[in-house]
């Protein structure tokens, strides 16, 4: 079975996920709980082995798009692989990161993932520590997204990002956020795969579980399938 949720910021929000395992005995390494962005489990050298073994005890695989709140530089140092017809950084064999605009298929289902997005609280961290400019997505991340959409005839039936599109940003309950209705370069990217055709659209970044579409869901504490 695949699963998706939202943020889990290392172990910041990982209960959520040990509460999903107690009350789901039966899943193993076979079956797949993907994060949409905001993993944080490759933070710091220091920290990395006692997180990374938290969620290699957790009973299935973990996949993870790029969030905003990543350490890239420790990211991008792990050798790029090719895994279920995408690209991916395989930090564990049961942690493995979806990088932007790959296509997978995984138990016969067709998922495009497309990570990133904006920290609106860097004015307060600190760059190379705590907020990294790879954040964002590029050119050439939707430029890749361009050529493996196009192999599938850009119809897929998921897609999981971190961020969301600028339409969808306006219809977010976000009262209660900084944020609010900025939308910023990632969600002008991400409107671009508006014109996909797929069945769901799951994205985290905005620390909500919410119905925005019939076809569209912001991910926080929520752990749902991919039915």
């Amino acid at each position: 079975m695949i699963f998706v949720t939202g943020d889990t910021h290392g172990l910041t929000d990982y209960f959520k996920l040990g509460v999903f395992a107690q009350k789901n005995p039966q899943l193993t390494k076979d079956d797949f709980v993907i994060v949409a962005g905001d993993f944080g489990g490759v933070w710091s050298k220091q920290d990395l082995e006692n997180t990374l073994d938290a969620y290699s005890k957790l009973p299935w695989t973990t996949l993870f798009v790029d969030g905003n709140h990543e350490n890239f530089d420790m990211l991008n140092a792990y050798p790029v692989e090719n895994w279920n017809g995408g690209k991916v950084h395989k930090i564990r064999d049961d942690i493995i990161h979806l990088m932007r605009g790959q296509v997978f298929e995984i138990e016969g289902k067709v998922i495009f993932t497309f990570g990133g997005g904006t920290s609106i609280d860097k004015w307060r961290r600190i760059e190379g520590l705590s907020w990294w400019r790879q954040e964002l997505p590029t050119y050439d991340d939707l430029d890749e997204a361009d050529r493996n959409l196009a192999r599938y005839q850009r119809k897929v039936d998921y897609i999981i990002t971190h961020s969301c599109s600028e339409s969808t940003l306006f219809r977010l309950p976000l009262y209660d956020r900084a944020m609010k209705k900025v939308a910023f370069l990632d969600n002008a990217f991400l409107s671009n795969f508006e014109r996909v055709q797929y069945k769901h659209w799951y994205f985290g970044h905005y620390h909500i579980d919410h119905c925005v579409l019939d076809n569209q869901t912001a991910l926080y504490q929520n752990i749902v399938p991919l039915e």
